[in-house]
């Protein structure tokens, strides 16, 4: 097999991870809604192939206030996931699943401790999607939470991915409660997991 890299992936692979997506974003529905006793929607995955610096323009400009959870991942495959969600929907996820409002500008011990539970069930989500494709054993780390710049937060991988070269898989899902909640899900595997992944699905 030749070098993967993510400018000659086919289009067969690309509607693969357009399925993964959408049963990933179905999965993280449906543990938000259990979470939060609520009904909650989603809209269809958009799932992009980006170069890192479109990534903070997406989201609203690398300024933009964003609260990410980051995981590395073991097992079959190596390499690290990441879920994004911008500040004010954060706090809305939090205060329902509290059931109080939100005190103050900045995010308590106890509500950050619940925005990274949530963070670890909808991650959880997409990675037994892709266990569930591809029959491989993905191991997750402990969630590591960050509430800060879009630019900050994607400097994290951004530096983990250079090796991959400029393009970058997001899928975007937008979940709606009483709000709209854009959620930006990135998959970074390591270039030999690429390989796996692909063999796995039958498509090297």
């Amino acid at each position: 097999m030749g070098e993967i890299t993510l400018e000659r992936m086919s289009d067969e692979y690309f509607d693969v991870l357009k399925e993964l997506g959408n049963i990933g974003a179905g999965n993280a529905t449906t543990a938000l809604a259990q979470m939060m006793q609520c009904k909650v929607d989603m809209s269809v995955p958009q799932v992009k192939l980006l170069e890192f610096k479109e990534l903070g323009e997406l989201m609203g400009g690398e300024e933009m206030i964003m609260a990410g959870i980051y995981l590395g991942i073991e097992g079959d495959i190596t390499g690290s996931i990441m879920f994004l969600l911008e500040k004010t929907a954060a706090r809305h996820l939090v205060s329902k699943l509290m059931g109080m409002a939100p005190e103050g500008e900045d995010f308590s011990e106890m509500e950050l401790s619940a925005l990274k539970e949530v963070g670890n069930i909808i991650t959880g989500a997409y990675l037994n999607s892709l266990s569930g494709l591809t029959n491989l054993v993905i191991y997750p780390s402990v969630p590591d939470l960050c509430v800060d710049m879009a630019g900050a937060i994607l400097s994290v991988p951004a530096i983990e991915f250079g090796a991959l070269g400029d393009k970058i898989l997001l899928i975007q899902t937008q979940f709606f409660d009483e709000m709209v909640l854009d959620g930006y899900f990135i998959l970074i595997p390591d270039l030999a997991s690429y390989g796996r992944i692909l063999s796995a699905l039958g498509l090297d």
